[in-house]
């Protein structure tokens, strides 16, 4: 039995790697000591810290109610924290001003378990919206307003996702998992350095699922985008990522290189 999984049954001390991302490689998002609690003494978050280097991709595993998107939202002020300190791309943002953050924030794409996708708008607009965060007005409003050069770029990022012959259906006449390409294409849009996943493929079912996951591994990996998602299946973290971070009642109980560790050391809790 591994130390992983003794310490998940409450048997041995946290398995904490030190340095367990890229060595000396800058880091895209560091957080320290961050706490947040809903209502009366509900605390979510119980000082969490952690790192998400350069082109790295990290997991963020646990059950539910365990933390994992709050830290993850709290990580990007998506949801204000309670305390604790984060760096994004080098800038402090854990105080930072509304412009400030949202000039930080134009380098993260955001891709989320519900696709947030514009219903009755086509696949096409929807990922020109994702320019929105860069240059504001009518242009990425809608594909009737942006300029051909926007048009093309859109319609690359849904060639990138396997969609282009789609571009013009409504987000509402797609499949699940062609639902979620689109949002991925969308976060390409933005040119990001960074993508944030919170559960991408939870709702999908299991090939539709693989095939994304597949998709995200490609793209981040072609492009050096560094991606931090938040997954309950652990062959999927284990597959799809450099480094697996898991938390357990609000806290960080493991940070270890994904190449260490077994999906049989986790199942039980996270399978």
């Amino acid at each position: 039995m591994s130390e992983a999984h003794d310490y998940f049954t409450g048997a041995q001390a946290p398995v904490m790697v030190p340095d367990a991302g890229l060595g000396s490689a800058r880091c895209d998002l560091t957080v320290k000591g961050m706490r947040k609690s809903f209502g009366k003494g509900q605390l979510i978050l119980k000082g969490v810290s952690f790192s998400v280097h350069q082109e790295e991709t990290v997991a963020l595993i646990g059950s539910n109610g365990a933390g994992k998107s709050t830290a993850l939202r709290c990580a990007l002020r998506l949801i204000e924290p309670d305390e604790g300190t984060v760096d994004l791309f080098g800038t402090t943002i854990s105080d930072a001003r509304q412009n400030v953050l949202r000039r930080s924030r134009t380098d993260v794409g955001f891709v989320f378990q519900k696709h947030n996708l514009v219903p009755r708008v086509s696949a096409l607009t929807n990922v020109i919206h994702g320019n929105l965060g860069r240059s504001g007005g009518p242009a990425g409003w809608s594909q009737l307003f942006a300029s051909r050069s926007l048009r093309q770029q859109a319609l690359a990022c849904l060639e990138r996702v396997g969609l282009s012959d789609h571009a013009m259906k409504r987000a509402d006449q797609l499949s699940g998992g062609q639902s979620q390409r689109v949002a991925i294409a969308r976060a390409l849009m933005q040119q990001p350095r960074m993508i944030v996943a919170d559960e991408p493929v939870a709702s999908l079912d299991p090939v539709a699922g693989q095939e994304v996951m597949d998709l995200f591994h490609r793209l981040t990996k072609e492009e050096g985008i560094t991606l931090l998602f938040t997954s309950h299946n652990v062959q999927q973290a284990l597959d799809y990522s450099d480094r697996i971070l898991a938390i357990k009642r609000g806290e960080i109980v493991l940070d270890a290189p994904s190449n260490s560790l077994k999906a049989e050391d986790l199942n039980e809790h996270y399978g």
